[in-house]
């Protein structure tokens, strides 16, 4: 059977064709007013908030997978596991893509130890203990260190929150924060209900010491070397 032809259709055509072409419009138009930016350099803060991000991303993931590796019983705390390993993930290969987009390579100088310290990231003893301690023990151990992981990510992302930073990385920084510091709201009712305590902060989310500017911490703590290793 041959559809039939009406007037109705036809309009509704037109009327989808007309719309389509307005967002063309509209979207061209902002693409032209928008400023433009560099692309971003080696020294700049975007590249380096972008691959220590990285790398502090890449070992909430780790220890996600470890916790999750475990024969749990506890569905919320599989469950907030499952959403850190998926989401950091995600990011990570996002911010991968921008530092090709910028033609800059993923690795390049990474954190020190002692500076991967100071943004709340475990040491390698504590990473084994989620292997090896009992499950309920792992558990508590994992919200610990997440916590802490979590509180030196939020401090990792302020210097580029602010003016003269690429919206998407700052949009990302935003993302960032608001999503861990619910995540640590959650985690910290987690640990409560299991009668545990949280770790101390990590140095970066605690006040500098006075007469200490961030420029001196950064000269002191961050130095060459590759990525740390998980």
């Amino acid at each position: 059977m041959t559809a039939s032809y009406t007037p109705g259709m036809s309009r509704r055509s037109t009327l989808l064709a007309a719309v389509a072409l307005l967002a063309a419009a509209i979207i061209a138009v902002a693409l032209a007013l928008s400023p433009r930016y560099a692309l971003p350099q080696e020294s700049s803060p975007e590249v380096r908030f972008v691959r220590e991000m990285s790398q502090h991303h890449a070992q909430a993931v780790d220890m996600a997978t470890r916790i999750r590796d475990r024969d749990s019983h506890d569905r919320t705390l599989r469950s907030v596991a499952l959403d850190i390993l998926l989401s950091q993930q995600e990011q990570i290969g996002q911010m991968r893509g921008w530092l090709t987009l910028w033609g800059l390579p993923w690795g390049g100088p990474g954190m020190t130890g002692e500076h991967a310290r100071m943004m709340g990231m475990a040491a390698p003893a504590e990473l084994h203990r989620l292997d090896t301690l009992p499950v309920g023990d792992a558990e508590r151990l994992f919200l610990q260190l997440m916590i802490r992981h979590h509180q030196g990510a939020i401090a990792m992302v302020q210097p580029v929150l602010g003016p003269g930073i690429r919206p998407e990385v700052r949009t990302l920084a935003r993302q960032i924060a608001a999503t861990q510091s619910g995540e640590i709201r959650l985690m910290m009712q987690m640990l409560a209900a299991r009668g545990a305590k949280p770790l101390p902060p990590p140095a970066a989310a605690q006040p500098a010491q006075p007469g200490m500017g961030h420029a001196e911490m950064d000269g002191m703590d961050m130095g060459g070397g590759g990525e740390h290793q998980h």
